[in-house]
C-alpha cells in the first residue's frame, strides 16, 4: 500500500515563508514524478510546482520566483518552499506521486495526499 502525506501547513502574513513537506511510503519500484497542487475557488485543481525523478522542474506561472520544489530521492521526498507569500496563496494544497510499482511492469498509478492547509493573512 503506498501512502502519500503532506505535511508543514500553517498560518502565515503576508510576505511570510512556509516550507510543505511530501513524503511517499510502500512498496515501488520508481517515483516518476511528484507535484504540488491547490484549487482556488471556481476553479479546477492546478499544478502549483512539479517534480520530476530526474530534477525537471515545473511552475505555475503564479508562484514562479518565489516557490522552489526540490526533492530528496533516497528519502522520497519532496519540498515546496515558499517565499513572498500572498493572501491569494491561501489553500488546501495536495500531493501528488506518480509511481510506477514494479520494475517488470511499466504501469504508473497516481496517489494523492490528504493535504495540508496554507492560510495566508493580509
Amino acid at each position: 500500500q503506498v501512502q502519500v502525506v503532506e505535511s508543514g501547513g500553517g498560518l502565515v502574513e503576508a510576505g511570510g515563508s512556509l516550507r510543505l513537506s511530501c513524503v511517499a511510503s510502500g512498496s515501488m519500484f520508481r517515483i516518476d514524478f511528484m507535484g504540488w497542487y491547490r484549487q482556488p475557488p471556481g476553479k479546477q485543481r492546478e499544478l502549483v510546482a512539479g517534480i520530476t525523478n530526474g530534477g525537471t522542474t515545473n511552475y505555475a506561472d503564479s508562484v514562479k520566483g518565489r516557490f522552489t520544489i526540490s526533492e530528496d530521492n533516497p528519502k522520497n521526498t519532496v519540498y515546496l518552499q515558499m517565499n513572498s507569500l500572498k493572501p491569494e496563496d491561501t489553500d488546501v494544497y495536495y500531493c501528488k506521486a506518480i509511481i510506477q510499482l514494479r520494475e517488470s511492469s511499466p504501469a504508473k498509478f497516481q496517489y494523492w495526499g490528504q493535504g495540508t492547509q496554507v492560510t495566508v493573512s493580509s
